[in-house]
């Protein structure tokens, strides 16, 4: 691929968003602490990086410091500006098509949220109702909730730092998968995020399946260290988090978790703490862990994690595949066919589980600080889905110190992350991410990982 520098580019809209208000231009060109201009720039620039091999957005933001993008308003419609961005995002001085889609689908969640959804006192979300319908408004106005389809989509997890011998396993998975014609919904970086996708194309290939969908859903903080891979055709951006984690599981029929590090682990924390909430427990949700045989004791180590913290009945809600990825894409499609079952009889529709229901602490945005971090009940005398709230909690202030940029800024001025609690909890933990660092599993091969936590009481 010819990757000639283009200074200056203009480019039209590509399927989706193509005109805009003057007051929604205006907020866009903002540049001021409450504008949005920073936050479009940054969110662009990844999507501009697809294809990136640095999970430090910092690096990314200094790399293209001389980097801009404009809103323009023509006779046409509307147009963007970009000066000075990624050659990688270009053949032959014009923009990669993929690439351009993406680009304009930031433009449109960025622009939704800020004018539907924020201050609109149509969506409380401080209510779990209210959080919930901004979730499926966000997802419905970026097409991804279609009617009359079967339940067919898996939401794969796994880390975007995963060893190679890992990486084609989540292709192979990815590929048994495509051929059994289910779609891939993944928080589109590189890794285990990218793998099953890449796979599931052969396998909607060799099906003759043409409208293959693969769906990356991410948040503004995490973007810019898992910029989109090349693979993703429907790109959605939460606007934290908490709704990201919600938009996973509610347009999820199945779910995947490949081998990773603690953004991994938040993720199993907030599945499994949702699950384990009595009103869900009737609810049918197929859900494996799985990777390759050198990959046996990683699970292991999970398993015993959960089984210390959360106890038998979340061990219950999962099952563990090894070295098989035909079994693994037939447990799904198993798990699908009862997931069917259960929505028809209950009338719940297929494209978003209205019935899942969700504790008001999962979906409430966590600011990562060390305030926040002390109030924290790491106590074992709870029920087992408010324990699982805040151990997501705390590896979310994790993954906030590794690799997002208001998390990292925020360790160099604070200091580490000081987490307390129950002894045995904090063991356990401590054991867990100790493995994660030991197998570099909490930055990308090759850099130093300095630990943004201190486990610091276990009396």
């Amino acid at each position: 691929m010819s990757e000639l520098a283009v200074t200056s580019i203009r480019v039209s809209p590509e399927g989706n968003l193509d005109i805009l208000s003057q007051d929604e231009v205006n907020k866009l060109l903002d540049t001021s602490q409450g504008g949005l201009y920073h936050l479009f720039r940054k969110c662009s620039l990844a999507v501009l990086n697809c294809g990136s091999d640095t999970d430090d957005v910092r690096q990314l933001l200094r790399d293209y410091e001389n980097f801009d993008i404009k809103v323009l308003q023509e006779e046409r419609g509307l147009r963007l500006e970009l000066l000075n961005p990624p050659s990688v995002a270009f053949v032959d001085g014009r923009m990669i098509k993929g690439i351009k889609e993406l680009l304009f689908a930031v433009l449109r969640d960025i622009v939704y949220v800020n004018n539907e959804i924020i201050n609109n006192p149509a969506f409380n979300l401080d209510t779990a109702q209210g959080a919930t319908n901004a979730v499926f408004h966000i997802l419905r106005n970026a097409g991804v909730l279609r009617s009359r389809t079967p339940p067919n989509i898996i939401v794969c997890w796994g880390g975007h730092s995963i060893a190679r011998n890992e990486y084609e396993f989540t292709k192979e998975v990815g590929y048994e998968l495509g051929l059994r014609g289910m779609d891939i919904c993944t928080g589109c970086g590189p890794g285990a995020m990218k793998g099953p996708m890449k796979g599931a194309t052969i396998g909607h290939s060799k099906q003759r399946i043409r409208n293959g969908r693969y769906i990356g859903i991410t948040e503004p903080g995490i973007i810019g260290a898992e910029a989109p891979n090349p693979i993703v055709n429907e790109l959605v951006i939460m606007p934290d988090i908490e709704k990201r984690l919600e938009a996973f599981v509610r347009i999820a029929h199945g779910i995947i978790v490949f081998p990773g590090g603690a953004g991994t682990m938040e993720e199993i924390l907030y599945l499994l703490g949702v699950l384990l909430h009595p009103d869900n427990q009737p609810l049918p949700f197929p859900i494996v862990f799985a990777g390759s045989e050198a990959n046996r004791d990683y699970f292991n180590r999970i398993d015993r994690f959960i089984g210390r913290t959360l106890g038998s009945e979340a061990q219950k809600r999962y099952e563990i595949i090894v070295d098989d990825p035909e079994a693994v894409a037939n447990t799904l499609l198993a798990g699908l066919r009862r997931v069917r079952k259960f929505r028809k009889s209950r009338g719940d529709a297929y494209f978003f589980s209205w019935m899942l229901k969700m504790h008001h602490e999962f979906q409430q945005p966590f600011e990562p600080t060390q305030e926040n971090v002390s109030r924290l009940s790491l106590s074992a005398d709870q029920p087992s889905y408010q324990l699982a709230a805040d151990l997501r909690r705390i590896f979310s202030c994790i993954v906030a110190g590794n690799v997002k940029e208001e998390g990292i800024r925020y360790v160099e001025e604070h200091g580490n992350f000081k987490i307390s609690g129950n002894k045995e909890i904090l063991a356990a933990m401590d054991e867990l991410l100790q493995s994660f660092v030991a197998e570099g599993r909490m930055k990308l091969p090759g850099d130093a990982y300095v630990p943004c936590y201190e486990i610091v009481n276990t009396a």
